[in-house]
This record gives C-alpha cells, sequence and structure tokens, in this order.
C-alpha cells in the first residue's frame, strides 16, 4: 500500500507515546504527512489513557520510559484491544529486548534514530494486513451465517460434511443415528433433523436412557394400562403414542437393556406395540432418531447390543467429530458464546486476550462443545474487566497448554538474524500441529493464511 493510497482511504489512527519531546514531534508531524491520523503522550500512563479513550489501529512507544515502559505499555495495549499493533523504539538494542518485545506481541522492534522510511513501511505492510483480517472476518462472518443452521456453527470442512448429511436426511423418513463424544452436540443435530423434515410442525419428544432406570423406561417408551404394576393408578400414553406422526429422540440408545432393545426393533419393523399390562396393539407412525457415544460394534461383538436393531437404526449414520478435530470452528463458536452470555447476563460481551485466545486453541477439550460453553461463561463471570486473560481460565485449560520451551538466545547473530530464525521455528511448530494444513497454522500462529504463505516463502518453506 502506498502513501497515496493510504491517504485514499480513512487515515489509520496512530498513537505515540515518547518522552523526549523532539522525537515525538519528528514522528508526528512525518506521519501526519503520510496521511495518519496521530495523537501523542509523554508517559507510558498517559498513552494508556489516550489508548483507553479512542481507536488506535498502531502505537509507537518508547522502550525506556520513566514509570510504565513500552514493555508494560505493550501488555496494557494487547489487553484492551488485541488487534492494535504496537512498534517499540529504543536507543539500547539488545537481541533479549527484541525478543521479549515479540514475545509480548509487538509488531516490531526499531532503534534510535528512527529510519522514518523503514517506520513507513512497517505501518503500510502492518495496515495491508490489517485490512486483509478485517475482509478475511467479514467472509467469515458470512460464510458463517451461510453454514449457521439452527444453533450450530460450523466452518470447518469436517462439520460442513455433517450439515451436507443432516440437510438430505431431513427429508427422509429414514432412521437416523447420530455417534459422537459427550458434548458434541447430539441433540442439536437430532433437533436440526426434526425441524429441517416434513414432520417439522409435529412434535419431537426426547429419552435419555442411560438416565432413565429400567423398570420405568419401558412404561416411559410404550406407556401402561391401569393396574399394570404397584402405582399405576391411571393409564398413561408413552412416548411413542405422543410423539405420533412426528419424531423420537431415543439419547444414549447404546444403554438400553436387551429386552427393550427387542421390543424397540418391533416398533421399527411394524410401527405397533402394546401399552404395558395391555393387549390392545397399538399403530404409531414415528420417526426415530437415536444417539451414542458408544462403541456398538464392540457392544454387538460382547452380545450387548442387537446387530439387527443396529442395521434398523443405522440407515443414515451422522457422526459429530470431537472439538479437537475442528478446531477452525473454535473462534466462531468463543465469539457466539460471548454474545450469547454477555446477553444472558445483561453485560457487554467479553473480548480474549492473545494468549487467552492462543490457549483455547490449543487445547484438546475432552468436553467438547459443552465444555468449551462452560470455560467462556466461568471466564466471563471472573474476569475483572472487558478482556479475558490466561487467569480467567481453568487451571485444567491453561495447565495443559503451557509451553515450558525456551527461546535460544546467545548473543552471536545479529537481531534480525536471531528474530527470522525464532519467528521461523515458530512456524515450523504451528504447521506440525496443524498436520500441514496451512489454514489451521495460521489460526493457532493468530494470523491470516495469506501472511502465513509470505512468511514461509520468505523462510524457503513454502
Amino acid at each position: 500500500m502506498s502513501a497515496a493510497e493510504s491517504k485514499a482511504q480513512m487515515p489509520w489512527a496512530v498513537l505515540i507515546v515518547e518522552d523526549e519531546e523532539a522525537q515525538r514531534r519528528i514522528l508526528a508531524d512525518f506521519l501526519k504527512g503520510q496521511g495518519y491520523r496521530v495523537q501523542t503522550a509523554a508517559n507510558g500512563k498517559e498513552g494508556l489513557a489516550r489508548f483507553q479513550q479512542d481507536l488506535f489501529d498502531f502505537v509507537l512507544a518508547d522502550y525506556k520510559m520513566p514509570g510504565m515502559d513500552g514493555l508494560g505499555l505493550l501488555r496494557e495495549v494487547r489487553g484492551v484491544n488485541p488487534e492494535a499493533r504496537v512498534v517499540l523504539i529504543t536507543a539500547f538494542a539488545t537481541v533479549e529486548s527484541a525478543v521479549a518485545a515479540m514475545k509480548e506481541g509487538a509488531l516490531d522492534y526499531l532503534t534510535k534514530p528512527v529510519n522514518l522510511e523503514e517506520l513507513l513501511i512497517i505501518l503500510q505492510r502492518a495496515a495491508q494486513g490489517i485490512a486483509l483480517m478485517r475482509e478475511n472476518r467479514a467472509l467469515r462472518e458470512m460464510l458463517l451465517e451461510r453454514h449457521r443452521v439452527e444453533g450450530v456453527i460450523a466452518v470447518s470442512p469436517k462439520m460442513e460434511h455433517v450439515l451436507s448429511v443432516v440437510k438430505r436426511a431431513a427429508d427422509s423418513n429414514a432412521p437416523v443415528l447420530i455417534r459422537g463424544e459427550s458434548g458434541t452436540g447430539k441433540e442439536v443435530i437430532a433437533r436440526i433433523i426434526h425441524v429441517q423434515s416434513p414432520r417439522a410442525e409435529k412434535p419431537l419428544l426426547t429419552m435419555n436412557c442411560a438416565a432413565i432406570p429400567e423398570t420405568l423406561l419401558e412404561s416411559e417408551l410404550f406407556g401402561h394400562e391401569k393396574g399394570a404394576f404397584t402405582g399405576a393408578v391411571h393409564a398413561k400414553p408413552g412416548r411413542f403414542e405422543l410423539a405420533h406422526t412426528g419424531s423420537l429422540f431415543l439419547d444414549e440408545i447404546g444403554d438400553m437393556s436387551p429386552g427393550l432393545q427387542a421390543k424397540l426393533l418391533r416398533v421399527l419393523q411394524e410401527q405397533t406395540f402394546e401399552r404395558l399390562g395391555g393387549t390392545r396393539t397399538l399403530k404409531v407412525d414415528v420417526r426415530i432418531i437415536a444417539a451414542t457415544n458408544r462403541d456398538l460394534e464392540e457392544l454387538i461383538r460382547q452380545g450387548k447390543f442387537r446387530q439387527d436393531l443396529y442395521y434398523r437404526l443405522n440407515v443414515v449414520e451422522v457422526h459429530l467429530p470431537p472439538l479437537r478435530e475442528r478446531r477452525e470452528d473454535i473462534p466462531h463458536l468463543v465469539e457466539h458464546f460471548l454474545r450469547t452470555i454477555a446477553h444472558k447476563h445483561g453485560t457487554e460481551p467479553r473480548a480474549l486476550s492473545r494468549e487467552a485466545h492462543e490457549t483455547l486453541l490449543r487445547y484438546d477439550w475432552p468436553g467438547n462443545v459443552r465444555e468449551l460453553e462452560n470455560v467462556i461463561e466461568r471466564a466471563c463471570i471472573l474476569s475483572r474487566g472487558p478482556t479475558i486473560t490466561l487467569d480467567d481460565l481453568p487451571p485444567a485449560v491453561t495447565g495443559s497448554c503451557r509451553q515450558t520451551g525456551a527461546v535460544l538466545i546467545d548473543g552471536s547473530e545479529p537481531l534480525p538474524a536471531a528474530i527470522n530464525r525464532i519467528e521461523r521455528d515458530a512456524i515450523l511448530q504451528a504447521l506440525e500441529k496443524a498436520g500441514g494444513v496451512q489454514t489451521r497454522a495460521a489460526t493457532f500462529l493468530g494470523i491470516s493464511e495469506r501472511v502465513l504463505r509470505y512468511k514461509m516463502g520468505k523462510h524457503g518453506l513454502g
């Protein structure tokens, strides 16, 4: 982006925090001449106050200042607005200070006297990155809306495939078996299948086969006649009768006893049954949607689940991937939960610090989407400010993600070479963690895929 192009669009906002008045004036006059909107501050405390009052795209801060230094200001700025780009300026350049700045999230690190042309190039390149990031965000939001289906947020290829299967299965009356770990959203998918089916105006009833004692489960499913057992003082219809012409969702189907499995098989085959204690055969039209987190094939081998029932239920199978296999969805799920939780508690939506965001991306989420929602709600309640930090996340999440590795610096290489090496190592680690998928690696690094490709080319990793 040229200076002329910068001037042609809405001016980029720059905050200069410098305790030397002459240096402050030079930087401000130069950037104003290039079309930037500039404000200045004489120290870190004043700079933070200005940053909290206005919206800035960039902060230029002196590394050494009385009171709050540039590194401290960088941390505060990142906490208020993780998207702001910070350039630190110092007269005392060392590899250690540069590495510290980069680890804290600085955009770049310049030495005095500042080369104004170099500064301009840094800002222009960063402005391109910001513009691209905002464009990508807008595109992601459009994509998200296109793939949002009744509460399901999915942009990952695996979940796009799931929704594709769900949409096609919904149009039929065939039984559907939903499989996946606990917390992946099996009941949500069942509701989607029902509301997108021709039975949408009819009832959808649910039953958790693992939550009801076996002695009561048969009565709950098929109903009972008066006097069928002790305490049955009135006749009662079961879920099958109540769901007539609609759908019945049987969750945790793998926990159903063999005796009830046989009765369920008959309903699937003949669409008929009798109430408990009754002799009258009732005919129903019910679509069965079943779900389980258990290995039904292994239960069949153990003789604990009927193979014929398995084939009746598994006409259409929907497999929900665990959250650790669809990490592309995590940022969108987080944004969704931040908004819904804020609405629930009557507060403004919280933001995430970069460190908290990266930690959520790296965590494996054994409790899947349900666990993520609980973690976000906890963080929103415990956070002391508008930004959720690592301290607001539970130890189970932060403890498993803290990196123990240290950046190796021995002082034997020039500053640019050291920084390039650190950047190259970070890219390699992200690519390895992402299984070579550049989109996921870029997400781990907190940059766009386009920037990642540029940096891979720069380091000969293409």
